[in-house]
C-alpha cells in the first residue's frame, strides 16, 4: 500500500521548515473537504505519514502550508506569500506520493519526491 508523505525547506537559510501548519483537504464530490492536520518537526518533515495503506485512495488533494505564520516566526517583517495550496492527484493508491515544498518569503517551488 502508498502513502502520502511531505518536507518544508526554507531555501533562505538552507535549513528544514519547522512547526509549520498544514492542512490536507480530499475532493469530495465537487467540494474540498478537510482530511487531516498536522505540524512539521525540527526537521521540517511531519512525524508520520499524511496518509497510509487504506487511507490513501485515488482522488484529487490539497495540500496547504501556512507559511505566512513560519516566516512571521522568524521576524520576517513583509511576506508576499500567506497561504501555499499545491493541488495533486493520486492515481495510484499502491504509489508513495512524496510532495516537497520549498520556501522564500517571496516564491516556492514543489515537485513529486520519491
Amino acid at each position: 500500500m502508498g502513502k502520502l508523505s511531505t518536507h518544508i525547506l526554507d531555501t533562505t537559510i538552507g535549513k528544514p521548515a519547522s512547526s509549520v501548519d498544514i492542512k490536507l483537504y480530499k475532493k469530495i464530490d465537487d467540494k474540498f473537504e478537510l482530511i487531516k492536520t498536522a505540524k512539521t518537526n525540527s526537521d521540517g518533515r511531519c512525524d508520520k505519514a499524511l496518509l497510509e495503506n487504506s487511507e490513501l485512495q485515488e482522488g484529487t488533494y490539497e495540500l496547504e502550508f501556512d507559511v505566512y505564520s513560519y516566516f512571521k516566526s522568524k521576524y520576517i517583517k513583509s511576506t508576499f506569500l500567506q497561504d501555499v495550496v499545491i493541488r495533486f492527484h493520486v492515481d495510484d493508491k499502491n504509489e508513495n506520493y512524496h510532495v516537497p515544498l520549498l520556501i522564500t518569503p517571496y516564491s516556492y517551488s514543489t515537485y513529486r519526491g520519491s
